[in-house]
């Protein structure tokens, strides 16, 4: 087989799914809109279940909704006629998905969930299907053709499915204002999670880990200091803690260049009016601060002055913030 007919075939795949994904446009409707406000009416969870590879695309639509605001998770069918129906409580949602509609594992289910009096929304592409009719609102997911030569494999309809599934949880995550905050509660582990949720107090280094020395002492202590300390500067405090200036590895380049002795006070040399931080405020707004002031490392102070703390790239790039 040459070359060009992987591509060839590629192709075909991707314009047939493309085109199954546009048809689900023409066929969106009042059905749509019932299912979000179902679900938005839930006092419980999103119970999601199928088969098959319908199973595989129901758990990632389970995982969407739960990641955008709404608590949902994905039940197999198979194991619900054995005991994961526990699982399910009248408070619940159930979300049956069946590309033919008469999947028997998730029509054995249905007449339980009815007598419980859980409210049933179905994905299918068949909208005469048993499915259809014991749904309380069924979405028709119609497609023309599988993207499998044989039309067998499940390919066009899956692809349609999830998309149907991300516009569900997309459409309830705008009706309940979900917004950036909220996403990074539900993802703490990831890049976002860390710009949205850590705060400078939260990764700065505290108590003897933060270089302070006394105005009266030298440019010989101020080394001192910056090296056993190892953020690239000092800060200059008075007798109530409060910083007057800073002195950096910038500052100390300048210094040798100037050939400036050792024995001269600090409080000559030093920087009078050092950037600094509170220690509420995000580490994402720290970091877009550090560059526009061109600085690596930054005292965290209270509004008088008051050293709480410091921190340089190095630690948030540990941090993942970076």
């Amino acid at each position: 087989m040459k070359k060009t007919r992987f591509l060839d075939s590629a192709r075909q795949v991707l314009q047939i799914e493309a085109a199954a994904i546009s048809l689900q446009l023409e066929h969106l409707g009042e059905a749509f809109e019932r299912a979000c406000e179902k679900i938005l009416e839930c006092d419980g969870r999103v119970i999601v279940s199928g088969m098959g590879k319908s199973g595989h695309i129901g758990s990632k639509i389970a995982a969407t909704l739960a990641s955008t605001g709404t608590p949902a998770f994905f039940v197999h069918p198979g194991e619900a006629s054995h005991g994961d129906l526990g699982m399910i409580t009248p408070k619940d949602l159930v979300l049956a998905i069946s590309n033919s509609g008469e999947t028997p594992e998730v029509l054995t289910i249905l007449p339980i969930i009815k007598r419980m009096g859980v409210p049933l929304i179905g994905l299918t592409s068949v909208a005469g299907s048993t499915l259809a009719e014991l749904s309380d609102v069924c979405v028709n997911v119609p497609i023309e053709q599988e993207a499998c030569p044989m039309n067998l494999a499940p390919t066009a309809s899956t692809t349609a499915t999830l998309a149907v599934g991300d516009a569900l949880a997309i459409a309830v995550l705008n009706a309940r204002d979900f917004d950036e905050n909220d996403f990074a509660r539900s993802h703490p582990g990831g890049a976002l999670g860390r710009r949205l949720l850590l705060y400078v107090e939260d990764i700065m280094h505290r108590g003897d880990e933060v270089p302070l020395i006394q105005a009266q002492q030298t440019l010989s202590d101020a080394l001192v200091e910056m090296s056993s300390k190892g953020l690239g500067m000092t800060g200059v405090v008075g007798q109530d803690n409060k910083l007057l200036g800073i002195y950096t590895d910038g500052d100390l380049r300048r210094s040798l260049e100037q050939q400036v002795n050792l024995q001269t006070p600090i409080a000559e040399i030093m920087s009078t009016e050092p950037v600094t931080i509170r220690p509420g405020v995000l580490a994402a707004e720290l970091v877009a601060m550090m560059k526009t002031s061109r600085i690596n490392s930054v005292f965290v102070t209270t509004e008088e002055l008051e050293v709480v703390g410091a921190l340089n790239m190095h630690d948030l790039l540990r941090a993942g913030v970076l």
